[in-house]
């Protein structure tokens, strides 16, 4: 028997070949290679056009612990996704190389090191792999993400899905953890004022102090109420207005989603959206110039039967797809 696994092989528009997905109709899903979706890794293929990677960290958390374990749930619940996006009328793993780069190992003790080690990885990442899609890990990731990104196109927009803002301020003395990551990246110059934007906010805040020095940061927010007075349409109509053509980094924290749908997750607030809300609106942002994204605050041990996995899985699907119209 061969130790071999059989990948799906075809070719790009230039004739270039595409190590795609394992053949799962040849090998069953769970005993493929244990990267994202059965993708090659990139090791595998030397250089993708896109990439999905791993850094399994959580020391920037205020609260319950465990998204280091994001990208394992992620890329395990990712065994059930299937080549084709019905909705986008996307092939994203046969348009172009896609692969699962692997994990960065960041120390876990310290997490001004870590964040260093994230600047040096992702910028590797990126000279190989293109295009990332970061599973996570706490969003102190986003951080590192943004100021790689920021180097190439200089000042990013940010389109934000969270419960939570992330630009508040030093927490116990810490100016850096999962609460802080676009108020640092924003203090340092590496967000256009002009185009970012908070998608699905709710729950408690210290005060109106917290949404008054959000906006002068130059964020507009889209409450999660007003999913049930604007609607998905307008919504999308906003996002799509505000971001323009400018080079889009996309955030989602799984805690948008609400704990129904994603109870896997260190703060979660009841009142969230729905994963198919989530997934129209991501489709719908196709036409943005999204130049990177992540999936964080994944934290499998409060998970119900992978389903926060799962819907972690097809968010990073519907951002891959977007890559491969």
């Amino acid at each position: 028997m061969s130790l071999e696994l059989p990948y799906v092989v075809s070719a790009d528009a230039t004739g270039a070949p595409i190590t795609g997905q394992v053949d799962f109709s040849r090998v069953p899903r769970f005993a493929g290679p244990g990267t994202f979706a059965g993708l090659p890794r990139l090791s595998d293929v030397g250089e993708a056009s896109a990439g999905v990677i791993g850094i399994p960290f959580d020391s920037g958390v205020t609260y319950r612990p465990g998204a280091r374990f994001g990208p394992a749930g992620i890329r395990g619940a990712s065994e059930l996704i299937r080549p084709y996006n019905v909705e986008l009328e996307s092939y994203p793993f046969g348009a172009h190389q896609v692969a699962d780069v692997g994990n960065l190992a960041v120390t876990p003790f310290g997490v001004d090191r870590a964040v260093d080690a994230m600047l040096t990885g992702l910028a590797a990442a990126r000279e190989r792999a293109g295009k990332l899609v970061i599973l996570g890990g706490d969003h102190t990731v986003a951080y590192p993400a943004i100021k790689t990104l920021a180097r190439h196109h200089g000042p990013i927009s940010v389109l934000h899905f969270d419960a939570h803002i992330d630009t508040f301020g030093s927490y116990f003395g810490a100016h850096m953890h999962h609460g802080a990551p676009f108020r640092r990246a924003s203090e340092e110059g590496f967000l256009d004022p002009e185009g970012c934007m908070h998608v699905g906010i709710r729950g408690p805040l210290y005060g109106p102090h917290d949404l008054s020095e959000d906006r002068a940061l130059g964020f507009q927010t889209v409450h999660a109420s007003e999913f049930s007075t604007t609607g998905l349409d307008g919504i999308l109509e906003q996002m799509l207005r505000r971001l323009g053509e400018r080079p889009v980094y996309v955030s989602v924290d799984i805690d948008v989603l609400d704990p129904a749908f994603a109870p896997g997750t260190g703060t979660p607030e009841p009142g969230g959206l729905t994963s198919r809300e989530l997934l129209y609106l991501l489709r719908g942002i196709a036409p943005l110039n999204i130049v990177g994204a992540d999936i964080v605050e994944v934290a499998p041990a409060y998970d119900h039967a992978d389903v926060t996995s799962l819907a972690a899985a097809h968010v990073a699907y519907e951002l891959l797809s977007i890559w491969g119209r």
